[in-house]
């Protein structure tokens, strides 16, 4: 069976759904390194859905952020706090997964959740608007 382009779409928005309450669990047992790294996959997997939707073509995790800033963040579509927020977020996972003693405690992690949640929403929304 062919995979439409909504099917992709909605596939995404599933995985970051799923990967976005991962982090809550992470949380509730203090695993903050682990936490962040799913807060970071929850909303990259909206933006590739958004991006995707909109026919922009990019390949890595870097070149995602980079099409997402250009067509979203510069065009005001998406707060700069919230870009703020999603380069941070990138930046965060990549120190967690390759570089050493990075730790992550509960009073920088926690906050950050609903910070994500709020991410999220707008992009679902960009999502649903587009």
């Amino acid at each position: 069976m062919r995979k439409t382009k909504e099917d992709y779409i909605k596939y995404r928005i599933s995985k970051s759904d799923e990967v976005f309450e991962d982090a809550r669990i992470l949380a509730s047992s203090q695993r903050w390194n682990s936490c962040v790294n799913r807060l970071y996959y929850s909303a990259f997997y909206l933006v590739s859905a958004l991006l995707y939707k909109m026919d922009i073509k990019a390949d890595t995790h870097n070149g995602i952020k980079t099409q997402f800033f250009q067509h979203f963040v510069k065009t005001n579509h998406i707060n700069k706090d919230f870009a703020k927020l999603y380069s941070h977020l990138f930046d965060w996972r990549q120190e967690s997964d390759y570089a050493d003693f990075i730790e992550f405690d509960q009073k920088t992690t926690e906050p950050l959740i609903e910070k994500v949640y709020e991410l999220n929403c707008t992009i679902k929304e960009l999502i649903k608007a587009e």
